[in-house]
């Protein structure tokens, strides 16, 4: 019954979503799209945080890499945006398994001093315009069009809907994620790590795993925001929106889609709703992650993992 829930209610959302267009104006369209690509970072970062248990702080790194990735081979390089797609991929996987693997052992809050200090310094070669590429404190501009068998995405209608099937193939790989034996590993892994070695889980090589698929689909959100925008700027990928991607996670209920994507509603839709949220949205959000770790600590919408058998409650 809870799956037959599950698929209706994923079903109505997805519906939605492909209907929106279609009587949302330009503003609200923009919204939509960007609520789509927060969402795609948003489930990157549960990836290492709610399934891996792993305490990344410095997601909006990898985000920021595959966008500076596009912004760079097209302006600077003449690369068409459609073939930067694979280099903003995997050049935030590698880099962020090159990041990881010496400091995969760290625990807690030693791990998340260590991602912070990985954003600030990515953040700092941004503004630093490292070898004359990154534009420094203003960004980058003027990033083309990207363009599929001739026909060119340009509209915010088509940079919509090419939003949307990345966030569909990001559900699929989240699902088989849930059922492969990866997925199951890296749930032993977050809730025993010591447990999980004992019964042959090679826990370095799965937090390696989680760190890379991460990477890749955050850098994946990255192509989408430059092309949304036709530019690029470092406080776009700051460490403050590494914090909202990691609350995120953490108030919506790690490895609970939906209680994501009800963060990030809140986060990124709201403040459009109400003008006079917008400059307080960090403020109500603090107080809604106070609230949501006293009343639910398990999140807004807490993942469910099965039930034990009614026969075996029964006396």
């Amino acid at each position: 019954m809870d799956k037959r829930k599950a698929y209706i209610g994923y079903s109505i959302f997805i519906i939605f979503l492909v209907i929106f267009p279609l009587v949302a104006d330009s503003r609200w369209l923009a919204v939509g799209t960007t609520f789509i690509i927060y969402s795609i970072v948003a489930l990157s970062q549960d990836i290492v945080l709610g399934r891996a248990g792993m305490f990344d702080m410095g997601h909006a790194l990898f985000f920021g890499l595959g966008a500076y990735s596009t912004a760079i081979l097209n302006t600077v390089y003449n690369v068409p945006v459609m073939w930067t797609i694979p280099v903003a991929i995997l050049l935030p996987m590698v880099l962020g398994v090159l990041l990881a693997a010496p400091i995969i052992h760290l625990r807690g809050d030693y791990l998340l001093v260590t991602t912070i200090g990985f954003n600030i310094v990515f953040e700092q070669v941004l503004k630093n315009n490292l070898f004359g590429i990154t534009g420094g404190p203003n960004g980058i501009f003027g990033i083309g069009v990207p363009s599929i068998f001739g026909f060119q995405i340009m509209s915010q209608q088509s940079i919509y809907y090419m939003s949307f099937v990345v966030l569909m193939i990001t559900f699929i790989i989240i699902r088989n994620l849930e059922t492969s034996k990866v997925g199951r590993a890296l749930h032993y892994l977050n809730e025993d790590s010591l447990a999980a070695e004992c019964i042959g889980i090679n826990t370095r090589f799965y937090r390696l795993y989680a760190f890379g698929l991460g990477a890749a689909l955050a850098g994946l959100a990255g192509v989408l925001f430059a092309v949304q925008y036709a530019a690029v700027s470092p406080e776009a990928f700051s460490f403050i929106q590494s914090v909202l991607f990691f609350t995120i996670v953490i108030v919506g209920g790690p490895s609970s889609i939906p209680g994501i994507l009800i963060g990030t509603f809140v986060m990124f839709v709201l403040p459009e709703l109400f003008r006079q949220f917008a400059t307080a949205r960090y403020f109500v959000f603090g107080i809604a992650m106070i609230l949501t770790m006293i009343l639910r600590p398990r999140g807004v919408w807490p993942a469910k993992f099965g039930r034990i058998p009614k026969y075996i409650m029964k006396d």
